[in-house]
């Protein structure tokens, strides 16, 4: 199987099982086998093989569903960036902001610095212009 198919096939199974986790039958029925599991106690008597049925099977799935979460969530990603760039290109929006998601930390946090400083001009300048109607002058 080539990667790219494979890849499409990870990604559709990844699909569907994070679908399915996030329902609330999944989580009904993961707390229906918990409470089976914790029935069942007595007669093992709580033995450590009845506490490590469990503690593995908790384990195991935990391990795995991360592996499939993380590429629900960085497809996700991908296709929210690819969405904004498709926005800022578009639109009056600087071309700059395009593929920012790159740039290193230090990077992220002057841009985002600058884009503060900018946001404050203009709200300055939308609460003078405010003020100014409501004294009734013409806008400057």
């Amino acid at each position: 199987m080539s990667d790219n198919a494979a890849s499409k096939t990870f990604s559709k199974f990844a699909t569907t099982l994070s679908d399915l986790s996030g329902k609330p039958a999944t989580f009904v029925l993961a707390v229906a086998l918990v409470l089976a599991w914790a029935v069942s106690g007595p007669f093992f008597g709580y033995s450590e093989t009845w506490q490590l049925v469990i503690n593995t099977s908790t384990t195991i799935v935990t391990f795995l569903m991360v592996f499939v979460l993380q590429n629900s969530q960085n497809r996700d990603g991908k296709a929210l960036q690819a969405k904004l760039d498709e926005l800022i290109l578009t639109s009056q929006a600087q071309n700059k902001f395009v593929g920012i998601e790159k740039l290193d930390e230090q990077q992220l946090r002057e841009m985002s610095k600058t884009l503060a400083e900018k946001a404050e001009c203009v709200e300055d300048v939308a609460e003078e212009r405010a003020e100014n109607r409501a004294r009734g002058q013409a806008p400057a």
